[in-house]
């Protein structure tokens, strides 16, 4: 078996007794966390434990528990991109207990306000100044002093059926009767850019079929439109290279960055992921994985 923090599929499959394929499933579903290393899936011991655990019950914690749970245990990274599951995986191997709340962005800022987390992420789309986060995290921790840092761009766009059949190509096309989509849920960064550009646009929500069909994960509501079950869904390029029977309409380059509260800067922990953000090892394996754009990864936007 892998090491705790590195588990391959089969050792999962052997953890749950249950098939590789029925493994992969519930990648795909978004029911197991994992990342990927190369081509290799990959799955820390914590994300199992705590997938066993939730199962045991009959449910998946709600957002609050699963942070109530997590914080007396460890360094919280807060957020739900595989970038994340990869910068915990290697703080552990520098003895930081980096866990995992994978909530959207407004819920992490939220809470990071509540100290119940110690990192939030966000991409979270301004309308009244074109820009990233910032103006968020000014509002939604006040009295805070906090440290915005860059880690990635991304491409944000609409998945849409191979070929784009529906012709889906900008805001003003879910406006249409012929459109049904696929949701995220409230508090994501991408269902944020899609209600700010709905309201531009003077569509309601209510008004476009699908729009309260919410899912938690990104891999599965570009299934969802892969599968001809929906015609359109708000997502990253990356992603949409991960599922086959997809096409990709770019709409917008989005910013990702990381916050702390400023009290916690000169903590073991936060120089951790900031050194490991920083390295050159860090910033070349997502540069060949692909989808991120590692530039200015580990750069301070602000400190308020």
């Amino acid at each position: 078996m892998g090491t705790k923090n590195e588990l391959s599929v089969q050792d999962v499959a052997g953890m749950l007794k249950v098939s590789k394929s029925k493994i992969y499933g519930m990648i795909k579903d978004g029911v197991l966390q994992s990342y990927r290393v190369g081509r290799k899936v990959r799955f820390s011991e914590n994300d199992i434990r705590a997938y066993i655990q939730n199962s045991k019950k009959g449910n998946s914690l709600q957002k609050q528990e699963v942070i109530h749970t997590t914080q007396k245990e460890g360094f919280v990274l807060c957020g739900q991109d595989i970038i994340l599951d990869i910068l915990s995986n290697y703080m552990r191997q520098r003895g930081v207990p980096a866990l995992r709340a994978y909530i959207g962005s407004y819920d992490s800022l939220i809470a990071l306000y509540r100290k119940q987390v110690n990192v939030a992420s966000a991409h979270l789309w301004d309308s009244d100044t074109d820009t990233y986060n910032v103006p968020y995290v000014r509002r939604l921790l006040p009295g805070i002093p906090a440290v915005v840092v860059h880690l990635t761009c991304r491409i944000q766009g609409f998945f849409v059926a191979q070929g784009n059949p529906k012709k889906i190509v900008d805001w003003g096309d879910f406006g249409r009767d012929d459109i049904t989509m696929v949701n995220r849920e409230q508090g994501a960064g991408s269902r944020v850019l899609l209600d700010e550009n709905l309201r531009l646009s003077g569509i309601f929500g209510k008004d476009i079929a699908g729009y309260d069909h919410e899912i938690q994960s990104h891999l599965t509501v570009a299934s969802i439109v892969a599968s001809g079950k929906a015609d359109v869904a708000i997502g990253t390029e990356k992603i949409a290279r991960q599922v086959e029977g997809l096409d990709f309409v770019p709409i917008k380059k989005e910013r990702y960055d990381l916050v702390f509260r400023r009290e916690d800067e000169e903590k073991y922990e936060t120089q951790s992921l900031l050194s490991i953000i920083r390295s050159q090892a860090f910033q070349e394996e997502f540069s060949q994985i692909g989808g991120y754009d590692t530039a200015d990864m580990g750069k301070v936007v602000v400190e308020f």
